[in-house]
């Protein structure tokens, strides 16, 4: 049995089941039983009173039961790409934890009593069938990553805006067509992955979103951009492509921090002038925009050394 002091790897064994002599080991710290067909966890999990990590990625686990929402010494759980349906309420026990990883699962909503996990850093939902978050989500108020990817949401809740500690959030490949004014609240936000959704606008507020430093909104149906987001002055990436833009902001060459601006597919018919003042700008893409006339000055952004397609 692969193992060191306090961890047992046993990834990719071929197991059907978790090996009876795991249990007892209970100084045992971390666990990996990763891409195994394991489909039951035994009640006898409850032993290992010192596991900390727990990782089950791809297996085909279709529950978790009582007894793992025992374990209150665990602090990191991977249960992604597997066919649990549903989580208990007693997840609420679970009050060390601070990375959950339950992508790629069949969940179609969560525990109302969620946003007990208080210690919660780094959330995992991608892949699953939700709608919705409970609002206890709103007291996961040192959550730094959350990821809600590839789901049925159609909106975002108001108090989405409360998470005033989440760094990046993912919410592509969803049905998302507006962002409530909360949304820019989200003060400590550096990334934010939106792309392949249905938005049209963004809150006018947007410019409050200070600390952002990666913007993905590409196959989106933005027409407009509003004026402040030219204020987000840590602004690094802009993928803006396959939208239905027709003109951006005069202002955009406040963007001083701009390296990659991707404005493919388009409807753009001009540019701002003050685009060529941009320091930084390594690439621009301007290809598929039909019938954008393309300035003389563009060549003072190539003479500082940032490639353009066109």
């Amino acid at each position: 049995m692969p193992q060191g002091k306090g961890l047992i790897d046993l990834t990719k064994q071929n197991l059907s089941a978790f090996p009876e002599e795991i249990f007892n080991q209970t100084g045992l710290k971390i666990l990996y039983l990763d891409q195994n067909q394991i489909s039951i966890i035994p009640d006898t999990i409850i032993n290992l009173k010192s596991l900390k990590k727990l990782s089950l990625y791809n297996n085909t686990l279709t529950a978790l039961p009582d007894a793992f929402f025992s374990m209150i010494s665990l602090e990191t759980v991977n249960v992604s790409c597997n066919e649990i349906k549903r989580l208990s309420e007693k997840i609420k026990n679970l009050k060390n934890l601070q990375i959950w990883d339950i992508q790629h699962n069949k969940l179609k909503k969560l525990p109302n009593n969620i946003g007990t996990l208080n210690n919660l850093r780094f959330l995992y939902l991608a892949g699953n069938q939700l709608k919705d978050l409970p609002v206890s989500c709103k007291n996961l108020a040192k959550l730094l990553y959350l990821n809600l990817s590839q789901n049925c949401f159609t909106s975002l809740p108001d108090f989405i805006g409360n998470l005033s500690n989440l760094i990046e959030l993912r919410i592509y490949d969803n049905f998302i067509s507006l962002f409530p004014e909360s949304f820019t609240n989200l003060s400590s936000l550096k990334e934010l992955h939106a792309q392949n959704n249905t938005l049209k606008a963004l809150p006018l507020s947007f410019g409050n979103l200070k600390n952002l430093r990666k913007i993905f909104f590409q196959n989106n149906l933005l027409e407009h951009l509003p004026e402040t987001i030219t204020a987000l002055y840590h602004l690094t990436d802009l993928d803006l492509r396959s939208n239905k833009l027709t003109k951006l902001p005069d202002t955009f060459g406040n963007l001083k921090s701009l390296r990659f601006l991707d404005l493919r597919d388009n409807l753009l018919t001009s540019l701002p002038l003050s685009l060529k003042t941009l320091p930084r700008l390594e690439k621009l893409d301007l290809r598929l925009n039909k019938h954008l006339i393309i300035p003389s000055w563009i060549h003072n952004l190539e003479e500082k050394g940032c490639t353009i397609f066109i």
